[in-house]
């Protein structure tokens, strides 16, 4: 008789800022879903404080090791704690920037990298950080997808916000738009044009139809508003489609996204972090998931950050985390099958 295959390692949910709502939605949405191939790798005392802000009823159930997932009992929520956290980060005050809290959130994503890359967990679901607790913590990444880079060896990678709606990947992410605007360049476009190819065929889009959006109102209008897309994007997407890629525009901005969630094509290349976000989140940030593309991991998270006015208050909507978690299932089925 052939024996049952091992289980999958399971999905890693970081916990996020322990002052924002991360905790929250993860307690909230263990409350409705018990999800039983995930566990949190966070503060057992930060969690706790969420229970009891979202109206109780779970309790937590400390992990000496995530492959005890799935041996949880019922209305427990799976926790994984990473030593060396501060010892009271759950006194840190909720809906303000705290150096431990940005600390914790740190660790926290390291840790579950860590596990990742042992083969001990499958994918990570990364619940809100606060970019300024990161930099009060002595972090140097701005954000969750440059430190992801960092901890993966430094590989190219891209940021795509999705719902059942419309993709949209982005050439240049956190920071200010005159450096973003000097960061459009051939090659930046290009390489995102490569990634964002070779992501979409591994979720299973044998022929990704991608479109790009210009950088300036109208596309440039032939030069007249701006020259990047003469010297930089339409190049960059001549290059692209000698080497196989269904890669056409550059579009005006103000008008590809709707073609897009038409159905014209399977994903929108922007140049900036706001062109490509807004329609996104226009469509509502409880359906939308980031993904980073170009790990050799998969990663997802919820579209939305700490909201640290509503911290505390248990009415945070665990929508986008339930969505990025069900993303992350089906980007690591995806993998395994291909």
């Amino acid at each position: 008789m052939t024996p049952d295959p091992s289980p999958a390692p399971p999905l890693v949910i970081s916990m996020g800022d322990a002052c924002g709502i991360g905790p929250e939605i993860i307690a909230s949405l263990w409350r409705r879903e018990a999800p039983m191939d995930a566990v949190v790798v966070g503060d057992v005392a930060v969690l706790r404080r969420a229970i009891a802000a979202t109206g109780g009823g779970l309790a937590v159930a400390q992990l000496a090791s995530v492959a005890d997932a799935g041996r949880v009992p019922p209305r427990c929520l799976p926790v994984w704690q990473p030593a060396a956290l501060p010892a009271d980060l759950s006194t840190a005050p909720l809906g303000r920037v705290d150096a431990r809290a940005g600390a914790a959130a740190a660790l926290c994503i390291e840790a579950a990298v860590g596990l990742i890359q042992a083969g001990q967990a499958g994918a990570l679901v990364t619940a809100p950080i606060h970019k300024e607790a990161l930099h009060a913590a002595g972090s140097p990444y701005p954000g969750h997808t440059e430190m992801l880079q960092a901890l993966a060896g430094g590989v190219p990678v891209r940021m795509m916000l999705a719902n059942e709606e419309l993709r949209t990947v982005l050439v240049t992410i956190h920071c200010s738009l005159r450096e973003a605007i000097d960061r459009v360049t051939r090659e930046a476009v290009l390489e995102t044009l490569r990634i964002t190819g070779a992501a979409l065929q591994r979720m299973g889009v044998a022929a990704p139809r991608i479109a790009v959006a210009g950088l300036n109102p109208h596309a440039g209008e032939g030069g007249l508003f701006g020259d990047e897309e003469i010297h930089h994007i339409a190049p960059a997407i001549a290059d692209a489609r000698a080497e196989g890629w269904d890669a056409s525009g550059p579009y005006a901005p103000d008008t590809v996204f709707m073609r897009a969630r038409r159905g014209e094509f399977d994903v929108v290349v922007a140049m900036t972090h706001d062109h490509g976000l807004i329609p996104v989140k226009y469509l509502g940030v409880e359906k939308g998931v980031n993904v980073t593309l170009g790990l050799p991991f998969v990663r997802t998270s919820p579209d939305h950050g700490t909201a640290f006015d509503i911290a505390g208050r248990g009415v945070a909507d665990p929508a986008s985390l339930g969505a990025a978690l069900a993303m992350a299932r089906r980007l690591t089925a995806s993998v395994s099958a291909a």
